[in-house]
């Protein structure tokens, strides 16, 4: 998944220092922004408030999108360094292709997770034979710094690992959820969960009191500690929670952020996850010129090409604005 933004800010994460000393239910709503060729996505993190979620530092969500007569998405080949990737759908199909020479097919409940360490690149298309429909979620994992310099991979798992009680089915993306953990490799202390709630269903999910979580809404409305969650939007809970009510009205999809808040302060720029404005210039450069980040085949395309970077030095602030 690529930042399109020609003109992107320079974000500003992590940190300690603020995180809230009360409890905390924020719910965001995410800002449409274009996506390739013919994808617009919602995009809740980072916000205009808020930076990250534990690790996770960015979150785009997409659909249910009706694709049968248009190419799906398209997004051209890119560069990533710093973190890592998760494609999450609940619909559709899309075709990851990167410079350590993965060809895979992600589809619906299964996990695709791309390490960039010190530098991948990689497209997402559907494929020319593709569902109808295509829905699902992009996110991105920030490194700590000892391992953001790792050598670039790509994980596929198709046979996930479920926490169930009366009414709720969490399927654990990554991390570690009520003992059960993701085959995905993770870095940090980290939960990513995708739950499906019946409707009339109330339950409580247990969760680690040093966590900070978030819950975006996928389909369906539910009520998440007391809060309605619509689709296309997201609440962030602080925290010091040993639990989370939940409770639906009709059926209802979410999913479940969560991780020890991210203690490093990064800069992120377009693709880049990096400590220093030094570090994202010299990125943006070896993509421009072709050094460091591999070739991607296959792709009917171009690669894109990187914005200019803004005209005052990038500085790592803290986790919120």
């Amino acid at each position: 998944m690529s930042d399109l933004d020609l003109r992107p800010t320079a974000r500003t994460c992590g940190g300690l220092g603020e995180v809230a000393a009360e409890p905390v239910r924020e719910l965001m709503t995410g800002r449409t922004v274009p996506l390739g060729e013919s994808t617009r996505v919602r995009r809740l993190l980072p916000g205009l408030g808020r930076r990250m979620v534990g690790a996770w530092c960015f979150v785009d969500q997409y659909g249910p999108d009706d694709i049968a007569d248009r190419p799906g998405m398209q997004v051209p080949p890119h560069p990533h360094t710093g973190l890592q990737t998760v494609s999450w759908l609940h619909g559709g199909e899309v075709l990851h292709r990167d410079s350590v020479g993965s060809l895979q097919t992600v589809r619906a409940y299964e996990l695709g997770l791309m390490t960039a360490g010190r530098a991948i690149s990689h497209s997402e298309e559907s494929p020319r034979d593709h569902s109808p429909i295509l829905h699902g979620a992009q996110l991105w994992v920030a490194l700590p710094d000892a391992h953001r310099h790792t050598e670039p991979a790509f994980e596929h798992h198709t046979d996930l690992p479920q926490v169930t009680s009366p009414g709720l089915r969490a399927t654990v993306v990554l991390g570690g959820l009520d003992g059960t953990r993701s085959p995905g490799t993770v870095h940090s202390p980290l939960v990513g969960a995708d739950l499906s709630l019946v409707g009339g269903a109330s339950a409580r999910l247990p969760l680690e009191p040093d966590f900070e979580y978030a819950v975006l809404s996928m389909a369906g409305a539910a009520d998440v500690d007391g809060v309605r969650v619509e689709p296309g939007s997201m609440l962030y809970l602080d925290c010091g929670r040993r639990e989370l009510p939940l409770r639906a009205d009709s059926d209802a999809e979410l999913m479940l952020l969560g991780g020890e808040p991210f203690e490093e302060k990064i800069v992120m720029w377009w693709n880049f996850v990096g400590r220093t404005h030094e570090e994202i210039d010299r990125a943006r450069t070896d993509w421009m010129t072709g050094s460091g980040f591999g070739q991607v085949t296959g792709y009917d395309g171009d690669p894109l090409r990187a914005p200019e970077l803004p005209p005052v030095p990038l500085k790592p602030r803290g986790r919120v604005r």
